[in-house]
């Protein structure tokens, strides 16, 4: 199981998109506290939709008691990481996987960057940019993941409308 873990995230709308890719992607979504928003404000409903009845959400007063509940590896991205995204081995691991984003300010702290900096990585991009939209890295490093360990669990084709949509038109 894949799980997506927000270090006190604070635009609700990239809450609510990350929600949506939790929905599709079968990952569980983890909010370490504060949160830099009201809980039920619109902007999340709106961005994530009706789609928060497919997912699981579970949320942490701190990062301490986040850690007490994590069965297996941790990997964090920073624009500090000097591994890429895909160049971690995700298709070995038989356990949940834990990935780590910080807040759109100012990332996850460096205290505990520096007690995990082996698992750390980035995702490759211009010189010229920071950063890239939080909700977008978690939806590539997600299926970053997924794509190793072969889609598992998910759905190849579009179920709602039918495999073979198009060649029914």
């Amino acid at each position: 199981m894949i799980h997506i873990v927000l270090y006190e995230p604070e635009i609700p709308e990239n809450t609510g998109n990350i929600m949506r890719t939790c929905a599709a992607s079968g990952a569980t979504l983890h909010l370490i506290e504060p949160l830099g928003f009201i809980w039920d404000d619109k902007r999340v409903k709106r961005s994530v939709m009706d789609y928060d009845q497919y997912m699981t959400l579970e949320r942490h007063i701190d990062w301490e008691s986040f850690l007490k509940t994590v069965k297996g590896p941790m990997f964090f991205l920073t624009r500090y990481g000097e591994s890429v995204h895909s160049d971690f081995d995700y298709q070995s691991i038989d356990e949940d996987i834990y990935l780590v984003f910080g807040k759109e300010s100012t990332g996850i702290p460096k205290e505990i960057l520096k007690e995990h900096f082996d698992h750390a990585f980035r995702i490759p991009m211009s010189e010229n940019a920071r950063s890239m939209n939080l909700a977008n890295t978690v939806a590539i490093v997600v299926f970053e993941v997924l794509r190793q360990k072969n889609y598992e669990g998910l759905s190849r084709y579009e179920v709602q409308k039918g495999k073979h949509y198009l060649k029914d038109l």
